[in-house]
């Protein structure tokens, strides 16, 4: 199966086999055309978390309607012994035809949130699971992470740069999620192509070590880009850098960067530097195995903007968002997992976020998709159509629509909730009886 418009997805079997193993057993017994309806949801957030961010819907949306078995991949279901004949025939016409709606990019969700409904056959519908959980729990990750980084940036540029410390496809997707949560640009050239997300980035220690002496690794950056260029002073002498990079590029120099040692004081006193070189305006760029508990901690410091990669490609410690893709409905009937610990809720599902009249959030509530609950006058639905017989409906928002959607989620909730300390979620979710 194949996604046309995503390179990662052209070389591989883009699912498990225990999906194809339901699939042969379902049509051999003649369940699979049942009308089924999956959701997507998380039992509880990652340790030290208080909301999740939806990313990477756009990418899931674009992989379903491409969902493909082309003939590479039913060779090899073939030659493995996967699935017999008459499976194969089916998923050589396999497209899937059904509904979805879902929370758009840059929703924020708690545990228990009806994140994607899937709904079509049960043969349809089945196949989907992996790679609709494999994009959402990886980039809602990054999103959730970035998120918190960028609250504590409060409001300072935050540059995206992991690409070197992730799966090449990760990164393209990282650097995605990063700018749906409020990064400023990436490094990335390839998300900057796929996305049209702004790029940036000047030199590393290797081009000031290139030349024989760092005055002149600063001369040809400068001539290359301009005095607005950021140098990076730390190769050898943050002091002596700092000032062999404002004889080169003068004081309308458009930033340092500092990528190692104690940042907070090395920032402060390049601050003093600078401004006793007259370059007032020079920005300070820091870097280097930064989280958003440093950026938080450096929020008191002259630092202008931040360069994030390691914790950022990694979800800063929590590297999936712990989605599941669950059956909660066949032919219209409830059905529910009542496994220890492992319990959901049967039925398909719609939510609703209560406000204060200062729009402030106090709790999220799901309904029966049947309940049809009454809206208050702050209240709104989450779901949105997304999907209508396979095709994505018309008009569904943009990446720059759900970056401040994502901003003014943040803005609505409780500010305990946006604490980077452990605790509960910012808002409960409540599932009131019908």
């Amino acid at each position: 199966m194949t996604a046309a418009s995503t390179p990662a997805a052209s070389t591989a079997l883009l699912t498990d086999q225990y999906e194809l193993t339901m699939l042969a057993s379902a049509l051999r017994d003649g369940t699979a055309d049942r009308q089924c309806a999956f959701e997507v949801f998380t039992r509880r957030l990652p340790d030290g978390r208080r909301y999740g961010v939806v990313g990477g819907l756009d990418r899931v949306l674009e992989a379903v309607e491409n969902f493909r078995f082309g003939e590479a991949e039913l060779e090899q279901l073939a030659s493995a012994g996967v699935v017999g004949d008459s499976t194969l025939e089916w998923l050589a016409d396999y497209r899937f035809r059904g509904d979805v709606d879902g929370y758009p990019e840059g929703e924020v969700y708690f545990p228990g949130s009806p994140l994607l409904s899937v709904r079509g056959t049960f043969a349809e519908a089945v196949v989907l699971e992996t790679v609709v959980l494999s994009i959402l729990n990886h980039d809602s990750a990054i999103a959730a992470a970035a998120a918190r980084m960028v609250s504590a940036a409060n409001g300072r540029r935050m540059i995206e740069m992991g690409s070197r410390r992730t799966h090449e496809e990760s990164a393209v997707a990282s650097a995605r999620a990063a700018y749906l949560a409020g990064f400023t640009a990436t490094s990335n050239l390839e998300a900057g192509r796929r996305y049209g997300i702004p790029t940036a980035g000047t030199a590393a220690h290797a081009f000031t070590l290139l030349h024989d002496t760092e005055r002149a690794a600063f001369e040809s950056q400068v001539a290359m880009l301009g005095p607005g260029t950021t140098l990076l002073v730390d190769t050898y002498d943050i002091t002596n850098g700092i000032a062999l990079a404002i004889e080169v590029a003068g004081t309308g120099l458009g930033a340092v960067r500092i990528d190692s040692g104690d940042v907070g004081v090395l920032a402060r006193r390049a601050r003093e530097q600078l401004d006793s070189l007259g370059a007032f305006e020079t920005k300070i760029v820091v870097s280097g195995d930064l989280d958003e508990h440093a950026i938080a901690g450096l929020r008191a410091e002259p630092v202008d903007g931040y360069g994030v990669g390691t914790s950022l490609v990694t979800g800063s410690g929590a590297p999936t968002s712990e989605m599941v893709y669950k059956l909660v409905e066949v032919d219209g009937r409830p059905v529910a997992k009542r496994s220890t610990h492992k319990t959901s809720r049967g039925g398909r599902k719609i939510a609703v976020r209560r406000h204060k009249p200062t729009g402030t959030a106090v709790e999220e509530a799901v309904y029966p998709a049947t309940a049809g609950p009454e809206l208050g006058a702050h209240d709104r639905f989450l779901q949105i159509p997304l999907l209508r017989g396979g095709k994505r409906v018309d008009d569904l928002p943009s990446l720059e629509d759900n970056r401040q959607r994502l901003k003014d989620a943040l803005v609505s909730l409780p500010w305990e909730g946006l604490k980077l300390s452990h605790g509960e979620p910012a808002i409960p979710t409540v599932f009131p009886e019908q």
